[in-house]
């Protein structure tokens, strides 16, 4: 009995073993060993681990470097990872990755770091040489779009005006774009092609600025700017969308994310994404949510959980106010000090009636369909959970999974109440350093500001949280996320909210795990675990063993999906497999995120497809 017992015990020994390295059986050796670096698993139960094995694009076991090699035959390709640092491929809690493309016909009008205007002299002359550089495309197409203006980081801390675009040109039409996606700023023969003169009322959610005599001053707000863009871009045609669809996933590649987010379009997009797919397009996996209040249909007959050549449809989205920093958020109480010409106790304004954001929870909830739903001011949040709650209570509990966008400016009682109506909150911590000096001084004031993007609030409560960058109000800098979700530290070097930072391994799970589960994922993606997908990133360092001050300065080396490089730093071009198994994949130091002027890689022809053809109905992104 006694043999018998050591026996079962070196048996039961071997088991747990197994177990801890969450092995595989004999039958299945594997096809590729990832070692020689940090491995963060994002595991609670083996938060690190030494080796991880892979085979037919899943992993198999994690654990200890002696045990996985128990795994190695002649067959199996040894990943080296040189000291770096290989952590679960990111999974977008909230972007535009189709829509993301718009920058590329577009001159950089961004701030630094991510660009060089810093006043509107600066802004004129960016275009001009937009136009200089670009001649042949901006004779063929008859149009300039610059993208990422900020007038919270412009000298005259104002939005620039139809005048100053016309010292530019009087004779082409120019459209710039905010960097909130939520403002534009139009010429004189923009407006003249589009018809919006002194005569045009506003548009329901929408705002056209106007002079002393009436006539409009270029600064066009939400559904206003919205008719125009999408008028002087109507022409994009199914050839341009195709180059969006193309170019705005293999973006995100560049900075890890396995998983991208299409967080606002239309059925005619959603069928060009579908094309895309079908030829192989998409190296990542897509998540795409239609605009509920364009086809509720669509929605209905397309929702799926499962991929179809990298892309589905995930649910529903709803917009209920705009953008925090340009004053369009629609707020319970007055703004703090807006920089403009508004009424004493201004709060912002809706984007759609309340009936409207009530009857859409209510299609949403009844349809078990997720909804995903942009909501930045405190009257926002208010109509929003109200409605959630009225649904919850009429068809009962579900795991329907409600997500609320952006949430800048939310109550403790909110967040309370999203914890009680089972609503994930993905956030936007990079709004701290962003405009979280504009939100001191101007927004809510040097109070409230400290509570934007309330993380710390969400995590006191046990709450799950996504992070994310909303591309292409931001670039999909992955880094620049975490940076922000760590630390809080606004462009002036100000620690905006100090209480609501979290740590380093909790901002990792708020890009992997967390909004994994927001996608209903998690048994696939988000961690390094036995029978997930090989989607993995590599860094140039472990995020958790550098100074968080310098997690904007990691590099992503090399974004792997399901075991395919498809995205490497050191030639920035996608490679079909790794190397043969007798070398070691050998990392390249070096490289460095793009740069506003190459922020998608669309060649001046596929420019010209995207303005030149015959114009449809797309729908604008928020």
């Amino acid at each position: 009995m006694q043999r018998n017992f050591f026996n079962l015990a070196a048996t039961t020994a071997l088991l747990g073993l197994l177990c801890t390295t969450q092995g595989a059986g004999a039958q299945d050796m594997a096809e590729t060993i990832y070692l020689g670096g940090p491995i963060l698993t994002i595991d609670d139960d083996m938060p690190r681990a030494e080796a991880v094995a892979v085979r037919d694009g899943k992993i198999v076991a994690v654990g200890s470097l002696s045990d996985i090699m128990a795994l190695q035959d002649d067959n199996t390709k040894l990943f080296d990872l040189e000291g770096r640092a290989l952590l679960p491929g990111f999974v977008d809690s909230h972007g535009h990755a189709v829509m993301g493309g718009l920058q590329a016909l577009s001159a950089n009008l961004l701030a630094a770091p991510d660009g060089k205007v810093t006043d509107i002299p600066s802004l004129q002359a960016t275009l001009r040489d937009w136009m200089a550089d670009n001649a042949a495309t901006v004779e063929k197409v008859h149009l300039i779009v610059g993208f990422g203006y900020d007038q919270s980081q412009l000298t005259e801390l104002r939005h620039p005006t139809r005048e100053d675009l016309d010292a530019v040109s009087t004779d082409v039409p120019i459209i710039i774009v905010h960097q909130s996606g939520h403002f534009g700023v139009a010429n004189s023969k923009a407006l003249e092609l589009t018809n919006v003169d002194a005569d045009m009322p506003d548009p329901a959610g929408g705002i056209i600025r106007r002079q002393a005599d009436g006539a409009p001053n270029g600064v066009l707000e939400e559904n206003a700017f919205f008719f125009v863009l999408t008028n002087l871009l109507g022409g994009l045609g199914e050839e341009g969308l195709r180059a969006f669809a193309n170019a705005g996933p293999k973006l995100w590649a560049r900075f890890g994310y396995t998983t991208a987010q299409e967080g606002r379009t239309a059925p005619p997009i959603v069928e060009v994404m579908k094309s895309v797919a079908s030829e192989g397009g998409f190296q990542i996996d897509v998540v795409v949510y239609p605009d509920m209040l364009v086809d509720r249909d669509y929605i209905a007959d397309n929702v799926s959980e499962d991929y179809v050549n990298r892309m589905r449809v995930g649910g529903a989205k709803l917009t209920i106010d705009g953008s925090p920093q340009g004053f369009t958020a629609w707020r319970d109480r007055p703004y703090y000090d807006p920089v403009g010409d508004y009424e004493p106790g201004y709060l912002g304004y809706p984007a759609v009636k309340n009936e409207q954001v009530i009857d859409a929870i209510d299609w949403a909830f009844a349809n078990n369909i997720q909804i995903l739903v942009h909501s930045n001011g405190e009257a926002a949040s208010d109509i929003l959970l109200a409605s959630i709650d009225t649904a919850t209570t009429k068809y009962g509990p579900a795991d329907r999974r409600p997500v609320l966008i952006h949430g800048q400016f939310l109550r403790q009682d909110q967040v309370d109440a999203m914890q009680r109506l089972d609503v994930f909150p993905s956030l936007f911590p990079m709004h701290t350093f962003y405009w979280g000096d504009w939100h001191r001084e101007h927004t809510v004031g040097p109070v409230n500001a400290e509570n934007i993007s309330p993380t710390g609030w969400v995590r006191e409560r046990g709450m799950m949280f996504g992070s994310h960058h909303d591309a292409p109000v931001a670039f999909p800098d992955s880094m620049r996320v975490l940076d922000a979700t760590v630390t809080r530290r606004t462009r002036s070097g100000d620690i905006l909210g100090p209480s609501q930072r979290v740590d380093v391994m909790t901002g990792l799970k708020s890009m992997t795990i967390w909004p994994a589960w927001q996608h209903f994922e998690s048994d696939l993606k988000g961690s390094i675990e036995v029978g997930k997908l090989a989607d993995f990133v590599i860094l140039s360092d472990d995020p958790t063993a550098v100074d968080p001050e310098t997690l904007d300065t990691l590099q992503v080396l090399k974004t792997i999906k399901e075991d395919v490089v498809i995205y490497a730093a050191d030639t920035g071009q996608q490679d079909g497999a790794l190397q043969n198994p007798a070398n070691r994949v050998a990392l390249a130091s070096g490289g460095t995120p793009m740069d506003g002027h190459a922020f998608l890689h669309v060649t001046e022809a596929g420019m010209l497809k995207m303005i030149g053809a015959e114009p449809n109905a797309a729908h604008h992104r928020h």
